[in-house]
């Protein structure tokens, strides 16, 4: 059991991963905007944080085992993130990613293609560069996972694939359901394979 932050608590991919926390035993600290909207499970604390407020934030996380980002990257400064996770102490910190900086040749990211939807572009342009940011950090064991092109809403399966910076496609195109990515992320929680370093997940 260990004891994890979770920013973003209430998000499609942070109520996924606060459940995959919860059934699994551990105690977690959710923190949003609005607490009223995170989930109300067991071995849940509800918290409300700003993730640009980094000393307010850095108090809520001190004491935890591992801090979970699960924000929007337009939504949020990464610069301001990482200054709340070293200000708090915890070393662990584990980024929810996008794909947008995944290759899909080498040398050639995801994101850099003619027909990526403009729509996602800044959003996942600002992932990547949360990314190289965080490849120039030595003082956090950090970890960013990048989920498939396609994150959407689905089952628990626990039946997946994990790569390393090369987009995954399956018979299906490139995919990975919120809960999916959840038990991935999880596990790397339990059992850290992937220390200072970039990894996704996909069918």
């Amino acid at each position: 059991m260990a004891k994890i932050a979770l920013i973003g608590a209430s998000g499609n991919a942070g109520a996924r991963i606060l459940k995959e926390l919860s059934d699994r035993g551990h105690l977690v600290t959710g923190i949003a905007r609005h607490p009223e909207k995170i989930a109300a499970l067991p071995g849940v604390t509800a918290v409300a944080g700003d993730v640009f407020d980094v000393n307010g934030l850095a108090d809520i996380l001190k004491g935890h085992d591992a801090v979970i980002s699960s924000v929007h990257f337009l939504a949020s400064d990464p610069e301001k993130l990482i200054a709340a996770v070293r200000a708090s102490g915890v070393v662990r910190y584990l980024v929810v990613g996008g794909a947008g900086s995944l290759e899909v040749a080498p040398g050639k990211r995801l994101v850099d293609q003619p027909d990526f939807p403009a729509a996602y572009h800044a959003e996942a342009s600002k992932g990547a560069e949360f990314l190289d940011i965080l490849r120039g950090i030595d003082d956090l064991d950090w970890t960013f996972l990048s989920p498939a092109a396609m994150f959407v809403p689905g089952e628990r399966t626990g039946t997946f694939r994990l790569g390393t910076d090369q987009l995954l496609v399956g018979e299906g195109g490139s995919s990975i359901s919120f809960e999916d990515y959840a038990v991935a992320l999880v596990d790397e929680i339990e059992t850290p394979k992937h220390i200072r370093q970039r990894f996704t997940v996909g069918y």
